[in-house]
């Protein structure tokens, strides 16, 4: 099990999202973070890089939106 992490940082256009990483953990927490389980490292990475390029491109007007926005995409594509 890993809680994802990320930046969330300002721009001209708005917030962006970057600096995706994953932290083993034994204690998920679902409602202030995102954690997610990965079969292998491999598919752990492989997610990463696919949050880091999806993310790159969009901003948001807030924080709130910025975290709903990332966890959601993230459990969708982690219970498929």
């Amino acid at each position: 099990m890993y809680q994802l992490g990320w930046s969330t940082l300002p721009g001209l256009r708005g917030l962006s999202c970057s600096g995706f990483r994953a932290t083993p953990t034994e204690a998920p927490d679902n409602e202030h973070g995102v954690a997610v389980e990965f079969a292998t490292e491999a598919e752990r990475d492989n997610f990463l890089r696919h949050l880091e390029a999806h993310f790159a491109p969009q901003r948001f007007t807030n924080t709130a939106d910025a975290f709903d926005t990332v966890k959601a995409f993230a459990l969708e594509r982690t219970r498929k």
